[in-house]
């Protein structure tokens, strides 16, 4: 933990190189949670693409375990998920893990096909099927299969991306070996580059839900929580990444709407789930209990720059895991994301009313800022402050209904043409109190609004004595009221 950067309360590993999250699932009997990941056990630049893993009680906490799932003479190991077969579907046991994943082949002709692996031991060590590949198009690119049940037909569904072709195909099987096409979806919204790592994430009714907000209707208002049991009316979420044409680069976007176990039919345009410049590859955890809300977590980097930020012996790190919910507001469908509790990390409050500096404030922490902002023009608030100016700057400009981070004097720079400019995000524009979350590592900052419409996260790479904080107000107005709340976690 004496390394510079390395982050305490998110995911990296001891050594080498991670990317995208991979077969992520929760495991009922023994009450974990288990992250597998894509991950070079040789080196920390990518390559040798093998599958990690560890374990967490609380998703905060994490134990890393050994190689899961290496690569081999037949291909490396990409991106995938995992199921649990209760009902021995496959063929490999009673309640056999079967991970499905993309192999991408070591033959002349190259190409990516998706394969099975299965454990008998709750994920600790793994076989390989002989029969792999199991859905093999002879393309050189097809990738990152999502797998779930989907009780209504009584099958397993695959999404799996065609990314030269913008496109998510879906799939069908009873038995996770053979594979029939049962429809496409796109190309549609951020066409400009590849597509891969999707997901589809069920939203079902729940007891007397109705169309309202799970938060006020005003945007940023009043700080309420994501409530997966209000306003989740049997939607579903589609997500898949993009390479280029995310305001901050790479990015994954998304849309709302009904899956019939065939086709997906989108009702809403698509959006980002994260205007940040470091949130790729999200996937949601499987077999989550009844009515726990949908979490996922994604690899805190980009390719732009990944192989170039200044980490070792490790390199890459997760996000924090966020729990999900959907919410209507008139006739628009919109995305909440409210990362996990951190109170089990937290030390004793301290508090900041109006505009000030708090010294050595720290650099692992959990703030909540309370505004309102009466006729203000912008307010802003700068973590990770120290020498010669370095800082990473929040800001909510009042007047455009603007959210955004400016990371271009955060510290050490990997990439002067994705460090420079603000990564902003509307929030439509309330006048009224509001407030903000904004959970600072060593690496990193994630800044949401308190009713979960608004996430942005950047990784940062800032001086050791880089420890002080400021709340600030910018240009004309006055607020009615400005209360900072800080923890130090640990």
């Amino acid at each position: 933990m004496s390394e510079q950067f390395r982050p305490r309360i998110h995911f990296a590993p001891q050594r080498n190189w991670i990317n995208d999250p991979n077969g992520l699932v929760f495991d009922a009997a023994t009450e974990l949670y288990h992250l597998f990941f894509q991950h070079n056990p040789f080196g920390n630049v990518w390559g040798h693409m093998s599958w990690g893993h560890a374990t967490s009680a609380d998703l905060l906490h994490w134990t890393e375990l050994p190689l899961a799932i290496a690569e081999d003479e037949h291909a490396s190991i990409f991106s995938g998920s995992i199921v649990i077969d209760h009902g021995n579907t496959a063929g490999f046991g009673l309640g056999a893990w079967v991970a499905c994943y993309t192999g991408c082949l070591r033959r002349p002709e190259g190409g990516q096909a998706q394969g099975l692996a299965w454990s008998l031991d709750r994920g600790l060590t793994w076989t390989k099927y002989a029969g792999n590949p199991v859905l093999d198009l002879g393309l050189r690119e097809f990738r990152d299969p999502k797998v779930f049940w989907y009780e209504p037909t009584g099958r397993w569904v695959m999404a799996v991306v065609l990314p030269d072709e913008r496109r998510v195909a879906f799939y069908g099987s009873a038995n996770l070996r053979d594979w029939a096409l049962l429809s496409h979806f796109g190309p549609t919204g951020c066409t400009m580059a590849i597509w891969e790592c999707p997901d589809l994430i069920h939203f079902p009714a729940a007891g007397e839900a109705t169309d309202r907000p799970l938060a006020s209707p005003t945007p940023l208002g009043g700080g309420a929580s994501p409530d997966a049991s209000a306003g989740a009316i049997d939607r579903w979420l589609l997500k898949v990444d993009t390479f280029e044409g995310h305001p901050a680069g790479s990015g994954a976007q998304c849309w709302v709407g009904r899956f019939d176990g065939t086709r997906f039919q989108d009702e809403t345009e698509a959006f980002w789930a994260d205007h940040g410049s470091d949130f790729y590859a999200a996937l949601s955890f499987a077999h989550l209990p009844a009515g726990r809300a949908p979490v996922w977590l994604a690899w805190m980097n980009q390719h732009a720059y990944a192989k170039d930020t200044p980490t070792a012996p490790w390199r890459g790190a997760m996000s924090l895991p966020r729990e999900l919910a959907l919410c209507k507001t008139g006739d628009r469908w919109r995305l909440q994301q409210s990362p996990v509790s951190t109170e089990v990390l937290r030390g004793s409050p301290r508090h900041l009313i109006g505009a000030g500096l708090v010294d050595k404030a720290g650099d692992v922490l959990e703030l909540r800022w309370e505004l309102d902002p009466g006729d203000a023009d912008t307010s802003t608030l700068d973590v990770r402050c120290g020498p010669v100016g370095e800082s990473t700057r929040i800001a909510i400009d009042h007047r455009r209904g603007l959210v955004w981070i400016d990371r271009s004097r955060s510290g050490l720079v990997p990439s002067a043409a994705h460090w420079e400019g603000r990564r902003e995000q509307a929030w439509g524009g309330a006048t009224g109190p509001l407030v903000l979350r904004v959970i600072v590592d060593r690496c990193s900052v994630e800044v949401f609004s308190g009713d979960g419409y608004v996430a942005l996260t950047e990784v940062i790479y800032p001086g050791e004595r880089s420890l002080d904080l400021a709340v600030l107000k910018q240009g004309r107005g006055d607020w009615r009221r400005s209360e900072l709340t800080l923890w130090t976690l640990s």
